[in-house]
């Protein structure tokens, strides 16, 4: 089934806390190590079983389409060159997956950028994967939630738990368990609560599995915190509905990295890196006599 799925993937923020560097370049193409941010989460799909991606992007957004698009000038230097390696890298990302955009226009929020998508969903599930939470390849989390919204017909989303002084920068999830470790019923959410009204420390994170039921929805979601038409509101009024399939939640205990706040990218590059084999070798022991000299 999980064939029938797509993803979707909101490309159209500014990156104002990567300015400079996200002036003229989409936040979503800084590099993690060497492949940009939002590869990563195209793979994830395709791991996954969806090949069908639409992404979401707004102006001066053109890098994306050219990183997935083929560049049959480089492709041939490299080809003759001989450069198999690096020839088989640029053609990687060309060949990942049947790849559509729509720009957003106006940007509303996440819940618009959601909205847009829906001409090209369609009547088909649908996975919202955003770009500034990469999971981890070794701990698999969309299949998880795919298999979940196959066996209970419902919405599920991605929860984490996190440091209770935190929670006021997520969604937070009030939750009931269910007989399946690590999967709970979600029966409210609030976007960016204080600490003291939190109802968890269940952190909503980037990964929605989605029906298009949350499309009529979000047609008629006013805008929310920020001023901006908000997913949390949306996915609060499914989990509700005592009609409804309801809202699940699968807690998420793997390796995440959080490339939307430029301390967390770093922090991101280093841990992508130190475990590559490539390059882990090389850069263990300099960061272990780096942090030595602090």
């Amino acid at each position: 089934m999980s064939r029938n799925i797509k993803a979707v993937i909101p490309a159209a923020g500014l990156g104002t806390r990567f300015l400079p560097a996200t002036k003229a370049m989409p936040k979503e193409m800084l590099p993690v190590v060497d492949k940009p941010a939002i590869q990563y989460v195209v793979e994830e799909a395709t791991a996954a079983g969806i090949d069908d991606i639409l992404i979401i992007i707004g102006r001066n957004k053109h890098n994306l389409a050219n990183h997935f698009d083929s560049v049959p000038e480089l492709e041939d230097n490299l080809r003759n060159k001989g450069d198999q390696g690096r020839l088989a890298r640029v053609q990687e990302s060309t060949e990942l997956a049947d790849i559509h955009y729509v720009r957003q226009g106006e940007p509303r929020g996440l819940g618009h950028a959601v909205l847009r998508a829906r001409a090209h969903v369609g009547d088909s599930s649908f996975a919202v994967m955003l770009g500034d939470d990469l999971i981890d390849e070794r701990d698999p989390l969309l299949e998880t939630m795919i298999a979940e919204h196959e066996k209970r017909a419902a919405i599920v989303i991605a929860l984490m738990e996190v440091d209770p002084d935190h929670i006021h920068l997520y969604g937070a999830a009030a939750v009931e368990p269910t007989d399946t470790p690590d999967v709970v019923r979600i029966t409210g959410l609030v976007e960016k609560p204080a600490v003291e009204d939190a109802p968890s420390n269940l952190a909503v994170i980037g990964r929605y599995l989605l029906s298009p039921a949350v499309f009529d929805i979000l047609e008629r979601t006013e805008p929310g915190k920020g001023g901006e038409i908000q997913l949390t509101d949306a996915l609060q009024e499914l989990a509700a509905d005592p009609e409804g399939p309801g809202v699940y939640g699968v807690v998420f205990r793997g390796r995440r990295y959080d490339t939307g706040d430029r301390v967390d990218y770093i922090k991101a590059i280093m841990q992508l890196a130190v475990d590559r084999e490539d390059l882990g070798p090389e850069l263990r022991p300099w960061l272990k006599e780096f942090a030595a000299d602090l």
